[in-house]
């Protein structure tokens, strides 16, 4: 049978209505791969979160269960996003399990063709506009009108949501990791998994988190944000584990990205090998590290040569 849809497994610790309908596609319990190859080459116990293991193909799924599942809850007709793929997939699909019309606002020229075939095989409603900033501004225009719910992850529930990865980690390891790295485009994952490592008490990694150099042009499609929603609260949680943020070149994501497939047999889409892009700049020296792949390659086939 499986597990339990994940807002039910941790329904004590996430803030739903008791009474919430929950939508649920299988999210979660997501491997956490030991990657032997990579960790000779780093000198560390490296494992890899899969979160490309999720229904949608990537960790958007863990908030928006609980995102759609309240709104629904709340008799919401309509739910809106901006986004550069993966959570306008999560969202359309999430939406469509719960009877709800999803709204989805991308930016012209920046979603892998993998993820906008998701959105709309679901039925959403797919709009384009010239950035993702204006996309969002306009999404929070529709959230202030009471006609949309607004599912992006400055929705508190997505973030909620995202924690469950940390509580996953630390049940497999019986501990938190020495360092987590991760990918940084708008920082609500980061976040997330800082609360998720607090809220657990085992012990916070330091947090490692790699974002394009180029962000508004990066061949990593995901991350390719500007301006960074919590970049504020991402900083702090870097600062206060004692970790850093590292700015890379798409020669060097594109490097670990072909390095996941061909050694560790993760074919990722490019934004989610960042994290070990940034172990292998700077390494993290010994203990436990896990790196987390935010999304499956099926994601953005056009990156494959």
């Amino acid at each position: 049978m499986g597990l339990r849809p994940l807002a039910e497994r941790y329904a004590d610790r996430l803030p739903l209505s008791r009474d919430a309908q929950i939508v649920s596609l299988g999210e979660g319990g997501t491997p956490l791969l030991h990657a032997p190859r990579i960790s000779a080459r780093l000198g560390a116990e490296v494992f890899l979160k899969w979160e490309g293991a999720n229904p949608t193909g990537s960790f958007k799924d863990r908030g928006m269960t609980v995102a759609v599942s309240q709104a629904l809850t709340d008799g919401a007709r309509a739910v809106v996003c901006a986004s550069t793929g993966n959570t306008a997939a999560s969202a359309a699909a999430y939406a469509a399990r719960a009877g709800l019309e999803a709204v989805i606002l991308q930016p012209e020229g920046a979603v892998a063709r993998g993820k906008l075939a998701q959105a709309r095989a679901v039925g959403a409603r797919v709009e384009v506009r010239p950035t993702f900033e204006e996309a969002l501004e306009e999404a929070q225009e529709l959230e202030a009108r009471g006609t949309h719910v607004l599912v992006n992850s400055l929705n508190r529930l997505r973030v909620e949501g995202q924690k469950t990865a940390a509580f996953e980690i630390v049940e497999e390891m019986g501990s938190a990791p020495e360092v987590l790295a991760l990918p940084y485009g708008g920082g609500g994952n980061l976040c997330a998994y800082a609360l998720g490592f607090r809220e657990e008490g085992a012990g916070t990694p330091r947090l490692i988190a790699a974002e394009a150099a180029n962000r508004a042009g990066t061949v990593a499609s995901a991350i390719r944000i500007s301006k960074p929603a919590h970049a504020d609260e991402a900083q702090r949680a870097v600062e206060e584990s004692g970790g850093a943020i590292l700015a890379l070149d798409d020669g060097t994501i594109m490097e670990a990205w072909r390095l996941l497939a061909r050694e560790e047999g993760v074919f990722c889409e490019p934004s989610s090998a960042a994290g070990l892009a940034a172990l292998l700049a700077e390494p993290p020296g010994d203990g436990r590290v896990v790196c987390v792949i935010t999304g499956h390659g099926l994601k953005d086939p056009d990156a494959v040569e």
